[in-house]
């Protein structure tokens, strides 16, 4: 507190009017000071929140399941599909195949994020086409590899085709 050059001259009743008033104003000083405090570790701790949200966002892994928590009991019209696979149905053909069979096998493809070979999803096809049983193809949008082979709890992806490593999986 800064006490002004006259304060011996004044009375006592002012000096301690003067005394309070000067207090409060040290006060109001601090608390004005730890406001800003608190705002700006706010802002700091909502940019870092943000910042490490979209870095987990553009960063995280978009892959087929491979468990069949939450599944629906129901299957696809076919085994080769030209539109998405339900999340939900992938899991119910990996517990078993067409709801009944033995555990299911998806192969995935992302045409529209990758460049794909024209005879990709023929190619897929032609394996699911020997495995009719159990195995099923279907595009997968969004996925964050060009291919991805699942089962119940089991997962290999590619970034090219690889026929020998898809079969050696399925069997």
């Amino acid at each position: 507190m800064k006490y002004p050059e006259n304060w011996d001259q004044l009375p006592r009743h002012e000096r301690k009017k003067l005394r309070k008033a000067l207090k409060r104003q040290e006060q109001q000083k601090i608390a004005r000071v730890a406001n800003i405090q608190a705002w700006v570790i706010r802002g700091v701790v909502a940019v870092a929140l943000t910042a490490g949200g979209y870095f987990w966002w553009t960063n995280r892994s978009v892959l087929p399941p491979t468990n069949f928590t939450g599944h629906i009991e129901q299957s696809p019209e076919s085994h080769i599909l030209d539109k998405p696979m339900s999340i939900l149905i992938q899991k119910h053909m990996i517990e078993h195949a067409d709801g009944e069979g033995p555990p299911g096998v998806v192969i995935n493809y992302n045409c529209e994020d990758f460049e794909c070979e024209p005879e990709l999803i023929e190619e897929l096809a032609d394996i699911a086409n020997q495995y009719p049983e159990f195995v099923y193809v279907a595009p997968f949008p969004g996925m964050t590899k060009k291919l991805a082979i699942t089962r119940f709890k089991k997962i290999e992806t590619f970034d090219s085709f690889d026929k020998e490593a898809l079969i050696r999986f399925i069997e």
